[in-house]
């Protein structure tokens, strides 16, 4: 008889916020820092929009290739190589002078950066899964997202900063990039998971990924979990409108820089961290509703609340520390869900379906905007939680008639 494989080590939540910077750092070093540089330079709107579109296509896409980082290499090495890619080629951009000549060439290296992006990320979600017990998920969860929200501070408000105040130009850049790099030394501090799918052929790997993700979705939990990531709760549409309808509480453009930019993003942070903690504390996917619901009733609230610029400022922050909530119980409902197997693979296919509420409820609050006022778009999001709450119970109840109960042996 032989002695069973030790048992990997838990990792510590707070890697997680190290290990998920680099996803955050990219998008805002190019939505921000880099469309502002473009910009002083005399490059279009719709060139910088162009340039956008072209860093978040592999990540819409990324789930289908997320069955190779499951199947070859493995998680440490997937996120070594990517971080080091990710580092070089913002480095190579940053140092590419910025203006329409030269645009082309950045979109190819941005689309670089963002596909490295995508393996560095899904082999941080794959080592997530592995290494957080199961009472831990939630704390993993806010933890994760707090690191993508915080990068996203670093690589937008720290890149513009650097790009502003310090020369040459290209530090900003390469700043960036080394800590995306230094990102990878919290690989040291987590066991590296030993997986059938990497002891297989390539197609035998690949074909084990399908039957796992499928064990997944048919079952009750994967299928409410799939199905909370459609629903139009949670999803933080407001925050993309505040700068449209600021105007409507008197507030000045640094306000809203302020509440929806930095200050916004601590406050994420802080929020994704506590609602992690409380997603441990109860039913995850109860968690989500509940999150969900608050985001709603600070809408309400706001629409109430006089419509001041202070007020304005308060109530955004709310928005945003609530969002954390809503952020930190997407990450525990997934990895509750997915298990381990091919967790790069069913982590990011709920997070892509995650994406679809987000980009029609913008499109249902900008519409209840145009027809009832600022008022009537916070009403407009606020009943929508309130539906999708009531609809995911009943289908809940309906799946716990459905699928069979597990009998313990």
């Amino acid at each position: 008889m032989t002695d069973a494989a030790p048992k990997p080590r838990d990792a510590h939540p707070i890697l997680f916020l190290i290990l998920f910077l680099p996803l955050g750092i990219t998008n805002g070093y190019v939505v921000v820092t880099l469309a502002y540089i473009l910009s002083q330079a005399g490059v279009g709107v719709a060139a910088i929009a162009a340039l956008v579109a072209w860093s978040l296509f592999p990540q819409t896409w990324k789930v289908v290739w997320a069955p190779i980082v499951d199947t070859t290499l493995n998680n440490k090495l997937w996120y070594l190589i990517s971080a080091i890619v990710i580092g070089i080629f913002m480095v190579a951009t940053a140092l590419i002078p910025p203006n329409g000549g030269n645009l082309v060439l950045i979109e190819i290296f941005v689309a670089i950066v963002s596909l490295a992006t995508s393996f560095n990320a899904m082999a941080a979600d794959s080592l997530m899964a592995y290494s957080t017990p199961e009472k831990e998920k939630g704390r993993a969860g806010g933890w994760s997202q707090a690191g993508n929200l915080g990068g996203s501070g670093l690589g937008g408000g720290a890149g513009l900063w650097l790009a502003q105040h310090v020369h040459p130009l290209w530090i900003s850049g390469a700043t960036l990039g080394a800590i995306c790099i230094a990102s990878s030394i919290a690989v040291l501090f987590i066991a590296e998971p030993i997986t059938e799918h990497r002891g297989q052929s390539l197609a035998q790997g690949f074909a084990s990924v399908v039957r796992d993700v499928w064990s997944v979705i048919s079952s009750r939990i994967g299928f409410l979990a799939l199905f909370l990531m459609i629903l139009p709760m949670g999803t933080g549409a407001a925050q993309n409108l505040w700068a449209a309808v600021a105007g409507d509480w008197h507030a000045s453009a640094d306000t809203v820089a302020l509440v929806n930019g930095a200050l916004g993003g601590v406050v994420s942070m802080v929020g994704c961290i506590a609602g992690g903690f409380i997603c441990d504390l109860m039913d995850r996917k109860t968690a989500f509703c509940a999150f969900g619901l608050l985001s709603g009733l600070s809408a309400v609230v706001m629409a109430l609340l006089p419509h001041t610029e202070l007020m304005f400022a308060i109530n955004v922050s709310v928005y945003a520390f609530i969002l954390g909530f809503c952020y930190a119980a997407f990450g525990a409902v997934v990895l509750e869900a997915i298990g381990k197997g091919a967790a790069a693979t069913k982590y990011n296919l709920l997070a892509s379906v995650s994406n679809m509420p987000i980009a029609y409820m913008t499109i249902v609050d900008g519409k209840g905007q145009e027809r009832w006022g600022s008022n009537g778009m916070l009403y407009t999001e606020a009943v929508c939680a309130v539906l999708a709450v009531a609809l995911f119970a009943t289908v809940a109840f309906t799946a716990s008639r459905m699928y069979p109960r597990r009998v313990t042996p």
